[in-house]
C-alpha cells in the first residue's frame, strides 16, 4: 500500500517505461477440409482433451506438495496414451491452468478481507455518521445496519472457507470455463439449445496445441506448418490407423497463410526456431482455426528523457473513450485535445476491436504530430471493484469494472512497440482532481470547452515529464508592478547595470554624453522618446518586461 506524506497525500511513485512485448500470435483460418480432416481434428482433440483433464484432476490433487519428480510422473503416465511431446505440452498447459487458478485464489481471499474489514469499519460508526474522503461513513439506517452484519457472517464463513483451501492448496479449475458450465442449468436465458450447448462444451474441452523445439523441422514436431501452408500432426498412439503421411502423422487437405506478421512467421519456420500452434473450431461459424506463437527479444530500453525530446501525448482512459492531449518539452499543451471513442458492449470480438480501433487512432495521430512517447496511467482498480465500499453506487461500481484496463495496456504496448513508439506509466493518484483544478479552466475558451478528461490528459503528460501537475502561481498585483505603477523593466542578460531597476524614459545608447546640469536647465527632454512614440533600435526596444 502507497503511504502519505503529513498532510494526508498519497506518495506518488515515480514514473517508469512499460517494457515492450516477449511474444507474438498470430491466427489464421484453416481452409478447404475435407469431411474426414475434420473428423480426424474431433478425434485427436477429444482424445487429448479427456487426457487433458485427468491430468489436470492429478494436479489439483498434488496441491502445493507438487514438484519435478511427481511432473514426470505425469508426463510418463500420458506418454503410452499419447506420445512424448503431447505429454510435454499437457502438462505444462496443466501447470499454467493451476497457476492462474491459484492467482485468482489469491485475489478473491484478498477482495473477501478487505470486504470484512470496511464492514466492521462501517459497524463501529454511528448510524448516519458522515464519512471523510479516505474512509466512509456509517450506515444509513438500522435496517441497512442489520443486514451488514448478517452479511459480515456470511463474508467471514467465506473467508474461512477460501483461506482453508489456500493453505491445503486446493484450487477450482473448471475445463471449458465455468461460464460456459452455468449455461447449462440456464439455457433460456443464455439461448440455446441443449445440443448446441454440447457442442460449445466440448469443443471447449478439446486439446490441440503444441510447444515448439528449436532445431526441429520447421520448428515443431507435432503440429507442422510448411513455409507453403501444408498442416500435418503427429497422431497419438491410438490413433495411429488415422494416418495418412509417414511417421504416424495426419496431413491436412487445407492450407494456412499468415497474413499479419507472415514474413517474420516464414523466416522462423524456415530457419528451424521455434514456433507453438493452437487448433481450435469456432462453433458459432463452423471453422477451424490455428494459431501461432512465438517468443521474442525483449526491445532495449531507452532513456526516460531520451524518449521525451520530442514531448509527450497525455492519455486519460476511460469508460467509453480516451482523451488525448499533445504536450511540449515544457509540459505546455499545443493544439486541441483529441478523443478517441469506443463501445464496450457486445460479444469479446466486438469489444476486442473497438479497442484496436481507438488505439490504432491513437497511435497514427502521434506519428503525424513526430512524439515518440505516450503517457498512460498505471490503473488498477481490484480493490474498488466490491460494492462494500462504494456502498450503493452501483452505477460507478459498473464503470471501474468495465474499463479494461488491462487489455488496453497489453494492447496499446503491443501496438506501439510495432511502431516505435515508447510507453511510461505513471501513479493515477489525483491526476483527475488536480488537473480539473489547476488545466480544466485556463484551457477553456470561447471556441473550446475543457472537458475534465482532457485536463486529466495534460496532468498524467506532465507528471510523465517528472514536471509538477499545478501552473505557476499568478504572483499578487503589487509584486507585478512598483506599487501599481509601471511595470518593472529587466535589461537583457549581460548587459550594463542588469541588477538595478531602469525606467523606460531614461534609456539611452551605451556611448551617448551625459548631459551636464546646465544643459538640463535649458530645456532639454527629460526623456529622449517622448511617450507614445517607437523607441530607436538600441534603446527601449533592447529591455524586455518582466516576467510574472
Amino acid at each position: 500500500m502507497a503511504g502519505t506524506d503529513q498532510r494526508g497525500v498519497r506518495t506518488i511513485a515515480d514514473p517508469y517505461l512499460v517494457p515492450g512485448p516477449t511474444g507474438v500470435a498470430v491466427r489464421t483460418r484453416l481452409k478447404h477440409l475435407t469431411v474426414q480432416d475434420e473428423k480426424v481434428l474431433r478425434l485427436v482433440g477429444a482424445h487429448l482433451g479427456s487426457l487433458a483433464a485427468a491430468d489436470l484432476k492429478a494436479r489439483c490433487a498434488h496441491g502445493s506438495n507438487h514438484d519435478s519428480a511427481s511432473w514426470a510422473a505425469r508426463k510418463r503416465h500420458l506418454t503410452p496414451e499419447s506420445s512424448s511431446r503431447w505429454a510435454g505440452s499437457i502438462t505444462k498447459a496443466t501447470h499454467d491452468q493451476w497457476a492462474l487458478a491459484r492467482r485468482g485464489q489469491v485475489a478473491h481471499l484478498r477482495s473477501v478481507e478487505a470486504g470484512i474489514t470496511t464492514i466492521r469499519h462501517r459497524l463501529s460508526l454511528p448510524v448516519s455518521a458522515k464519512g471523510t474522503k479516505k474512509k466512509p461513513g456509517g450506515y444509513r439506517s438500522k435496517r441497512e445496519w442489520h443486514a451488514k452484519t448478517r452479511r459480515l457472517a456470511t463474508l467471514q464463513d467465506r473467508l474461512a472457507t477460501v483461506r482453508a483451501d489456500f493453505e491445503a492448496g486446493k484450487v477450482s479449475v473448471v475445463r471449458g470455463g465455468k461460464r460456459l458450465s452455468r449455461h447449462r442449468h440456464h439455457l433460456d436465458a443464455a439461448q440455446l439449445t441443449e445440443t448446441a450447448w454440447r457442442e460449445r462444451w466440448q469443443a471447449a474441452r478439446w486439446f490441440l496445441q503444441a510447444d515448439g523445439e528449436t532445431g526441429k523441422r520447421f520448428g515443431n514436431e507435432t503440429i507442422r506448418l510448411t513455409p507453403q501452408g501444408e498442416v500435418s500432426i503427429k497422431l497419438p498412439a491410438p490413433l495411429a490407423g488415422w494416418a495418412n503421411a509417414p511417421h504416424g502423422r495426419y496431413r491436412l487437405s487445407g492450407t494456412a497463410a499468415f497474413a499479419h506478421r507472415g514474413g517474420e512467421w516464414a523466416e522462423r519456420v524456415a530457419a528451424n526456431r521455434a514456433v507453438a500452434y493452437r487448433v481450435h473450431l469456432d462453433v458459432d461459424r463452423g471453422r477451424w482455426y490455428v494459431t501461432a506463437s512465438w517468443q521474442i527479444a525483449a526491445p532495449s530500453q531507452i532513456p526516460p528523457r531520451a524518449a521525451l525530446t520530442e514531448g509527450v501525448i497525455g492519455v486519460d482512459m476511460n469508460s467509453d473513450h480516451l482523451a488525448a492531449w499533445r504536450l511540449d518539452t515544457h509540459g505546455n499543451p499545443i493544439g486541441d485535445p483529441r478523443r478517441f471513442d469506443y463501445q464496450l458492449s457486445g460479444s469479446a470480438t466486438h469489444r476486442d476491436a473497438q479497442v484496436r480501433h481507438a488505439l490504432s487512432g491513437l497511435l497514427r495521430w502521434a506519428q503525424s504530430c513526430g512524439v515518440k512517447t505516450i503517457a498512460v496511467e498505471d490503473l488498477d482498480f481490484t480493490d474498488s471493484k466490491s460494492r462494500e465500499k462504494h456502498g450503493r453506487r452501483k452505477l460507478f461500481r459498473q464503470v471501474i469494472s468495465g474499463m479494461p484496463t488491462a487489455k488496453l495496456r497489453a494492447r496499446l504496448t503491443s501496438m506501439a512497440h510495432a511502431t516505435g513508439i515508447t510507453i511510461i506509466a505513471v501513479d493515477a493518484a489525483y491526476t483527475s482532481r488536480w488537473g480539473a483544478q489547476h488545466w480544466q479552466k485556463p484551457t477553456t475558451s470561447k471556441k473550446r470547452q475543457t472537458s475534465g478528461h482532457d485536463a486529466a490528459s495534460i496532468a498524467i503528460g506532465r507528471r510523465a515529464q517528472g514536471h509538477p501537475i499545478r501552473r505557476r502561481t499568478t504572483p499578487p498585483r503589487t509584486h507585478r508592478s512598483d506599487g501599481y505603477g509601471p511595470r518593472t523593466v529587466q535589461a537583457r542578460p549581460g548587459a550594463r547595470g542588469g541588477e538595478e531597476i531602469r525606467h523606460p524614459g531614461w534609456e539611452r545608447a551605451p556611448d551617448a554624453r551625459t548631459p551636464t546640469l546646465g544643459e538640463r536647465e535649458r530645456g532639454g527632454p527629460a526623456h529622449p522618446t517622448p511617450f507614445g512614440t517607437r523607441a530607436a533600435p538600441g534603446a527601449a526596444s533592447d529591455v524586455t518586461p518582466a516576467h510574472c
